[in-house]
C-alpha cells in the first residue's frame, strides 16, 4: 500500500517530510466503547484498536509522528459515517482512512449499508486518499445470562443476525462494495469466524456479551491491520 512508502519516507527524513495521519471511521468500536460491568469501564479509549496500532508503529518506526484521528461514534452506521465524512475526516487531510461499519448496520436494510459505504469509498477516491475497509468482529451467538435485561432485545437481536446468516450477508457485500472501489479489505471478521470454527467461544472474546471486543481482541484488530498496510 501506498502507506507504506509514507512511513518509509517520513521514518528516514521527519525534517522534512509531513507528519502520518491515520483516520478511524467507525462505530462504537473504534469510539472506543467497552461497556463492561462497571461504569469506568463504559469507554476505554486507550486500549482502542487505533491506539494499538499507533503503538505498533512506534515500535517499528520509533522516530516516526503519527497522528490518530478517532472519528468513531457510538451507536454510528456506515449512513451516518458518511453524513460526517467530511466533518471528521477529510478536514484533517489524512494519508489513510480506515472504515468500520457492519455491527448496527446490519439491523437495518442492506442496500442503505452498501450504498453508504460505496458513497465513502468514492469520495475518499476521488479526494486521492487511500482507505482500508475493516470487517468488524461477529456478535454473539445466544443471550449470555448476565446480559441485562434492558439491553437483552439487542442481545437477542444480535444473536438471531449472527446465526441465521444476516452479519455474513452483510459482510459479503461489504467486501464486494469494496473490491469494486479498489479498496483494501482487512478482514478480521473472517478471523473471527476461523476462531468460532477452530471451536473458540466468540462470546466470551465480547466484554458486553453482545457486540464490542474485549480490549485483548483490539489487538487483533490493531496488528491485521498494520500486516495490511505493510504487506498488501
Amino acid at each position: 500500500m501506498k502507506i507504506a512508502e509514507r512511513f518509509a519516507a517520513t521514518a528516514k527524513d521527519v525534517w522534512n517530510q509531513p507528519n502520518v495521519t491515520i483516520a478511524f471511521l467507525g462505530d462504537s468500536v473504534t469510539h472506543g466503547c467497552f461497556a463492561g460491568a462497571e461504569p469506568h469501564e463504559f469507554y476505554d479509549k486507550d486500549y482502542a484498536y487505533h491506539n494499538n496500532v499507533s503503538a505498533i508503529l512506534h515500535h517499528l518506526y520509533p522516530n516516526m509522528p503519527v497522528n490518530i484521528i478517532n472519528a468513531g461514534i457510538s451507536g454510528g452506521n456506515a449512513p451516518h459515517g458518511y453524513a460526517r465524512l467530511e466533518r471528521d475526516v477529510l478536514r484533517h487531510n489524512p494519508d489513510l482512512v480506515v472504515v468500520c461499519f457492519g455491527l448496527n448496520d446490519s439491523g437495518g436494510p442492506l442496500d442503505a449499508y452498501t450504498t453508504a459505504l460505496d458513497n465513502i469509498f468514492k469520495k475518499l477516491n476521488e479526494e486521492g486518499i487511500e482507505a482500508i475497509f475493516m470487517t468488524p468482529n461477529m456478535v454473539c451467538t445466544e443471550v449470555n445470562p448476565r446480559t441485562p435485561e434492558v439491553v437483552a432485545g439487542v442481545a437477542k437481536n444480535c444473536s438471531i443476525n449472527q446465526t441465521t446468516g444476516v452479519m455474513d450477508k452483510f459482510m459479503d457485500a461489504a467486501r464486494e462494495v469494496a473490491a469494486k472501489n479498489g479498496v483494501k479489505v482487512c478482514d478480521c471478521y473472517a478471523k473471527w469466524k476461523k476462531l468460532h470454527a477452530a471451536g473458540v467461544n466468540t462470546n466470551d472474546l465480547l466484554s458486553n456479551c453482545i457486540n464490542h471486543p474485549t480490549r485483548e481482541m483490539h489487538w487483533m484488530f490493531a496488528y491485521s491491520l498494520v500486516e495490511t498496510m505493510l504487506f498488501e
